[in-house]
């Protein structure tokens, strides 16, 4: 229980690491802030559909992914809506909120697999999942950090926040490795849920703007090029 915990605890800490580019752009952030944008959205698009949805396919019935999948979709159109009436609330500012609330709600799944991976008796499968997860972790936290920084908030904020969003990891890998029988049925709903509300937030916060979308592209293909790549090496 406690190599769960702490392995599920360094996956958490692993989005942070994104923080560091748009640190390290300093300024010059916003210039390029599309690129970035695009790779969090690239990187974000291709953990859908590779780390999500065909693990979820993979245990589970298309009508049990769909529904979780239609389900993630519902809650960013509803959390879109309630934000967009919210007064003085800057684009930027909701685009952060939306990123939090997303990575913070599909971070509680990724646990469940961290934990039931670990629970399993089949050699090796624990480290990989923790690997996959600690990486795929780290351009979402880009993700979270980019909106953040436009807004004004500090790095020590973004770094915060980038960690916040996968606080559920540690305690979903817990909860997981005791019940993993119990938890097993739910993760096909679980990983169509959250494929489905980051597919979304791709669409609707992620976008390109039209007179940077050359940079955009660039960077969604970077970024959904690094993921499949990772992904193949991984074995995923």
């Amino acid at each position: 229980m406690l190599e769960v915990l702490a392995v599920a605890t360094l996956t958490a800490l692993a989005t942070a690491i994104g923080v560091i580019p748009v640190w390290a752009l300093g300024s010059d952030a916003e210039r390029w802030r599309p690129a970035l944008t695009g790779f969090a959205g690239g990187a974000m698009a291709v953990a859908a559909i590779v780390g999500l949805l065909r693990p979820a396919l993979d245990r589970g019935t298309p009508a049990e992914v769909a529904f979780g999948f239609l389900a993630g979709v519902a809650f960013l159109i509803v959390a879109r809506v309630a934000l967009g009436t919210r007064h003085g609330l800057a684009r930027d500012q909701r685009s952060a909120m939306l990123i939090f609330g997303v990575l913070f709600v599909h971070s509680l799944p990724e646990g469940f697999a961290i934990g039931t991976a670990y629970a399993s008796e089949e050699a090796g499968l624990g480290l990989f999942v923790v690997v996959a997860i600690a990486l795929q972790n780290i351009p979402e936290g880009t993700g979270v950090a980019l909106p953040l920084a436009a807004s004004g908030s500090s790095v020590s904020r973004q770094a915060w926040a980038a960690v916040m969003t996968s606080v559920p990891q540690p305690i979903g890998a817990c909860i997981a490795f005791v019940l993993v029988e119990q938890i097993q049925g739910l993760l096909p709903i679980s990983f169509g849920f959250a494929a489905g509300a980051m597919a979304m937030l791709v669409v609707m916060e992620l976008k390109p703007r039209r007179p940077t979308i050359g940079g955009w592209a660039l960077g969604f293909s970077s970024g959904a090029s690094l993921m499949l790549a990772i992904g193949f090496a991984a074995g995923v």
